[in-house]
């Protein structure tokens, strides 16, 4: 066989052997491809100068209104699968309802907050789908740790993604009595044993 019959056969060789190899490395990801398909992860931070907790508990006189200030606060979840972390921190020593012998009795009997300076709300779970652009509703599953104890407490979040800012809304009920909680209640006033909370968020949106 000639040289020129030789090469001609390499070449066919290499084709055969080549090609395959070469769609076998097209087809598959690169490991930098895979890591970020996989890296999907979305992160909202609160803004606590924009943030603020609203609460409500009804007695046979009126319904008290109040609120507390957010000190800091993330969200991390995974839009896939729904799993969830960070925090998000209320300063309970913040708390008042524009009276002041009855914050007094708020901070120094009902939530010591002497003694608990804190309350704390740790996200483990996302139920329903986050649009990564516009308005949702879903619920969201956690911890939430007061007066000493954790509790496990369920959401209901509405939350509107904007590029790199957002912006929600959250409700829930705190069954404080049933939590250890001092009942306010003597034999004058009647208090409802259960505070409606609503978070009032805005701030930053990341991956």
């Amino acid at each position: 066989m000639s040289i020129s019959g030789e090469g001609c056969l390499g070449a066919k060789l290499l084709t055969v052997v080549g090609l395959p190899l070469l769609l076998a490395s097209a087809a598959a990801p690169s490991r930098q491809q895979q890591v970020q398909a996989t890296n999907s992860e979305i992160v909202l931070t609160l803004d606590p100068t924009q943030s603020k907790v609203h609460w409500t508990v009804d007695s046979t006189l009126h319904t008290v209104h109040g609120t507390f200030a957010l000190k800091s606060g993330t969200v991390r979840f995974d839009p896939e699968t729904g799993k969830a972390s960070g925090e998000i921190v209320v300063s309970a020593t913040s708390g008042e309802s524009g009276n002041n012998s009855r914050d007094s009795r708020m901070h120094k009997e009902i939530l010591e907050t002497a003694k608990y300076p804190d309350v704390v709300f740790r996200p483990t779970q996302v139920d329903g789908k986050v649009a990564l652009s516009g308005a949702s509703d879903v619920t969201l599953h956690g911890v939430f740790s007061i007066h000493g104890a954790d509790h496990d407490l369920t959401a209901l979040v509405h939350a509107e993604l904007m590029g790199d800012r957002w912006k929600g809304s959250g409700e829930f009920e705190v069954p404080y009595v049933k939590w250890g909680i001092k009942d306010p209640s003597n034999f004058l006033l009647k208090v409802r044993p259960i505070v409606n909370v609503e978070l009032e968020m805005t701030g930053s949106e990341g991956h």
